[in-house]
């Protein structure tokens, strides 16, 4: 099943890992100079976490979608209505997908902290570093199932809303390549602006040195303090324009890859 779909349980379980990893390695690919892709993906330091996001956030959000949809579909149509409730039920599966995307944490914050921090890493492999930092780096956890809770709600949500109120699609998984692309822009735009704020504490949480415990409260205070509540947008234009054209082109690729895969296994 699409990451968009209704959540009949018709794409198998191998479909969505597929189509969803094919989209993270296209990403990859696209993205990023082409001689440095297989170094991206071989090396230690950054070892498959792009390709492993997407799978779990592309292939995962389906098989959250059936286990709502199986027990809790009729409830969500009663008190919604059917086309509200099944749009609901897709954003209720983003979020719970987006909470269990905690488990990547050490990857993302190791990822962090060699963008903004590299200091962090001087004389130390990430083996080295996994040994010796535990379970520090899972620092903000908090934070950042905060952020990605109403993100991923916002991605699927505003996806499913774009396919069902503007483009007119009721069964997802028959969108055509523009219609998933254009349903993916609105849901990329939405998530990214909807978690901006929890976004920029979770990261200057892990910006910090390991040895530095630095509490989401006292970001926020500084912040504001500091920089004034605009701070927690700051820099969302420029996201949009980086970030976004990303999560587009590999959201797009799995809603439309997934099924097709669905033909084969």
């Amino acid at each position: 099943m699409a990451p968009s779909h209704a959540g009949n349980g018709k794409d198998s379980g191998t479909a969505r890992v597929l189509g969803s990893g094919a989209s993270g390695v296209a990403e990859l690919v696209v993205f990023h100079p082409v001689d440095t892709v297989a170094k991206r993906l071989m090396s230690n330091k950054s070892k498959g976490y792009k390709v492993a996001q997407r799978i779990y956030k592309f292939g995962g959000q389906p098989w959250f979608n059936d286990i709502i949809s199986r027990h809790y579909k009729d409830d969500f149509t009663r008190l919604f209505g059917e086309r509200k409730g099944k749009m609901l039920i897709q954003a209720a599966a983003g979020s719970l997908t987006g909470i269990g995307e905690v488990v990547l944490l050490p990857l993302d914050a190791l990822k962090i902290k060699r963008q903004v921090n590299p200091e962090a890493f001087r004389g130390r492999g990430v083996v080295r570093i996994f040994m010796e930092e535990g379970t520090t780096l899972y620092r903000g956890w908090g934070w950042t199932m905060a952020r990605n809770a109403p993100g991923s709600f916002a991605l699927f949500g505003a996806s499913a809303a774009t396919k069902e109120y503007v483009l007119g699609v009721s069964d997802y998984s028959k969108a055509t390549w523009t219609q998933n692309f254009i349903a993916s822009v609105a849901g990329a735009v939405a998530s990214i602006t909807i978690a901006a704020p929890l976004d920029t504490v979770k990261t200057r949480i892990q910006n910090a040195n390991f040895e530095q415990k630095v509490p989401g409260l006292t970001v926020i205070r500084d912040l504001v303090r500091n920089e004034g509540p605009l701070a927690f947008f700051k820099g969302l234009t420029p996201k949009i324009l980086v970030v976004g054209p990303k999560l587009v082109f590999s959201y797009t690729l799995a809603q439309s890859l997934i099924p097709m895969f669905s033909k084969y296994v």
